[in-house]
């Protein structure tokens, strides 16, 4: 007679679950610290001229952005239109008061800069026409955006 019983049959043991919580939760945190939210729907259509001596924009949280452009449902017209947030405007005379809207705590529109990001067959009259409208509350520091020659 033997010690062991070797006609016994033995069942699988169960996979280890106990470090699942730990890698779920790990996976969570990198992609709410890697992603990045939308800030604005595109209603208008950018194709940004291309320029020599481009350079990134540091803070963009003191970055107001006004996009010009054609709009991307043709049946607003094929008119150049300006994007406010989530709002086509065709009347400059409401970015003064937009502009003054979004002004942060403590902060004038002076301290905050304007980039405009226009598309490259836009005509130079309606970007004059903004750059007045912003001068009138003296929201002078104006960015223009293109992109980075290869």
């Amino acid at each position: 007679m033997s010690k062991f019983a070797k006609n016994k049959k033995r069942d699988i043991p169960g996979v280890n679950t106990s470090a699942l919580p730990d890698i779920i939760f790990m996976l969570l945190f990198f992609f709410m610290v890697a992603t990045t939210m939308k800030e604005v729907d595109m209603q208008v259509e950018i194709k940004k001229p291309v320029a020599d001596q481009a350079e990134e924009i540091e803070d963009k949280d003191n970055v107001d952005f006004i996009y010009i452009g054609f709009p991307k449902d043709a049946s607003k017209g094929s008119v150049p239109r300006i994007q406010l947030d989530d709002e086509l405007i065709s009347d400059v005379n409401r970015i003064p008061m937009w502009k003054q809207a979004k002004a942060r705590e403590g902060k004038t529109p002076f301290d905050i800069v304007t980039s405009l990001k226009v598309h490259k067959n836009v005509g130079m009259r309606i970007v004059s026409e903004v750059k007045e409208s912003l001068r009138e509350i003296d929201a002078i520091k104006i960015n223009y955006s293109a992109d980075a020659r290869e």
